[in-house]
């Protein structure tokens, strides 16, 4: 085999919002809207086959949630082709953390992990 293995690649970004109009924080609920963007920067195409989170608040409370796709798709995504979805959590805590993975099969029959890197769940201000 000439140019070695190929590589199998998701970047993963994602950008946080806190839903001041869903929350009600008197009775311990705060909601967050997570926008995630998938971009495959590698060599071979690939679908997103699973997602795999923990939620964490600030007290330590730890929600593991997993299932198929994101948002009811499976979005297969060709070298170079970036796929957006929004969704949300809900906490106890104005605080919180995520962090999780996308199980990943690339068309080369090859299943590997998009680690999702952790980021904070946070109310304006509460971090500075």
């Amino acid at each position: 085999m000439t140019g070695g293995e190929p590589r199998r690649l998701i970047r993963v970004e994602v950008d946080t919002r806190y839903l001041d109009e869903q929350s009600s924080p008197r009775e311990g609920r705060f909601v967050f809207a997570y926008t995630i963007t998938l971009r495959n920067e590698g060599d071979v195409a690939a679908r997103l086959l699973r997602r795999r989170w923990l939620i964490t608040d600030a007290n330590g409370k730890v929600q593991e949630v997993e299932g198929d796709g994101v948002v009811g798709e499976q979005p297969h995504l060709q070298p170079g082709q970036g796929f957006r979805y929004t969704s949300g959590a809900v906490l106890e805590t104005p605080v919180g953390a995520m962090q999780g993975a996308y199980e990943m099969l690339a068309d080369d029959g090859i299943a590997f992990d998009a680690p999702i890197p952790a980021f904070t769940l946070a109310i304006p201000g509460t971090i500075h």
